[in-house]
């Protein structure tokens, strides 16, 4: 499979939060890689930071094994399979997993608080979080290495949230050491899991403020280069009306974590094309007004990077319930891995991919699974 990559740009992952979801990027990166596609810089946020921690921590020929292995651990708590594979028995099983895990824990993640929160000390981050996550950071240093990590080789950049300002915080291998403290803040969700202390500030998930760090990505670049964006994302924000009471929680943690990546995206696009025509006009533009102090303001948003995003969102199936983001069962993780794998190799096996050029103005943007959307429900008036 040709990856059809230009030689100058620069190939980024943008790994969105979703707990038991985040398999679909194990899949996804899979591909990729398959295809040569291997990236220079992985974002990621919540689950996204694990797998992007894994990547970037690791040489390109073991990653993909080392994202199997943290799979294959999480889901290892139960390996059996539905009785049955039609939607209700499917929904059962689901619901099932979910709540042996709930119960249990997540091997190799998070278990239990015992103590419970409840008889711990007021003030503590015991008693503010219903599990302990001490067994991911064995984890973290088991599958990866943060000497690699931090060597520059792969920028990594994971986004947390101050509990005490409210405001997103990237810890990036650019600007600071990273370590299994800052993965770890980035999926502190609460009040399952505890705030995690670095430098003296208590950290919470940065799907609290935004599931996706595809701003950071886009803002933070440095002076912008090409790039080629793979963005992956394990909510959609697309979705029918729900049925029942039973369905409101499932659509609304699809819209809140879905974090408007569309809207966004289509945001970034018009900037950018603003932004790459003032510096095409600065080229026609006669020096008394290039020296005015005007064309200075203007002049300093310009930028001419031609930037393509190729958005990958994953799909709720018809079974799925509220819970599909901690049902951790072999598999369904199977499962959403192989999604994964289909979606890009689906993209990648698509005319508008394989025929690509350079974007002349503004960004490229390819949603090429489009239709797998969910229907949409018509409402009667």
């Amino acid at each position: 499979m040709a990856n059809h990559r230009r030689a100058d740009e620069k190939t980024v992952l943008v790994l969105q939060g979703g707990g038991a979801l985040g398999a679909y990027q194990g899949g996804a990166y899979q591909a990729l890689a398959s295809a040569d596609l291997a990236p220079q810089w992985v974002a990621g946020i919540s689950i996204g930071a694990v797998n992007a921690a894994i990547i970037a921590g690791n040489p390109p020929e073991r990653r993909v094994e080392r994202l199997r292995r943290f799979w294959d651990l999480v889901s290892s708590g139960l390996l059996v399979s539905p009785l049955a594979r039609d939607d209700t028995s499917r929904k059962l099983f689901n619901e099932a997993s979910a709540a042996l895990v709930a119960t249990t824990g997540v091997p190799g993640f998070f278990e239990p608080r015992f103590p419970p929160a409840f008889v711990m000390p007021p003030g503590s981050f015991e008693a503010i979080s219903l599990y302990d996550t001490t067994p991911l950071r064995q984890t973290l240093y088991d599958l990866l290495d943060f000497d690699l990590l931090n060597s520059g080789s792969v920028r990594l950049s994971v986004g947390a949230v101050q509990v005490r300002t409210g405001n997103m915080k990237y810890f990036d291998t650019t600007l600071q050491k990273v370590g299994p403290e800052h993965i770890m803040a980035s999926g502190a969700l609460p009040p399952g899991f505890p705030p995690v202390l670095i430098e003296g500030e208590a950290y919470w998930d940065g799907g609290i403020v935004s599931n996706t760090p595809l701003q950071y990505v886009l803002d933070r670049s440095g002076p912008r280069k090409d790039m080629c964006v793979f963005q992956i994302d394990l909510f959609s924000a697309r979705g029918p009306i729900p049925d029942t009471l039973f369905d409101i929680t499932q659509r609304e943690k699809d819209i809140r974590y879905s974090s408007r990546t569309r809207l966004n995206t289509d945001v970034f696009r018009e900037m950018q094309t603003m932004r790459r025509a003032i510096r095409r006009l600065e080229k026609k533009l006669p020096d008394d007004v290039k020296s005015s102090l005007d064309w200075h303001v203007l002049s300093s948003l310009g930028c001419d990077a031609a930037i393509t995003i190729i958005q990958l969102i994953h799909r709720r199936a018809v079974y799925s319930t509220q819970s599909n983001d901690y049902e951790f069962s072999r598999f369904t993780i199977d499962e959403h891995w192989r999604d994964g794998m289909d979606d890009v190799r689906r993209t990648l096996d698509h005319p508008a991919w394989k025929n690509r050029e350079c974007p002349e103005v503004g960004v490229t943007v390819l949603d090429l699974t489009k239709e797998l959307d969910p229907p949409q429900q018509k409402v009667a008036l």
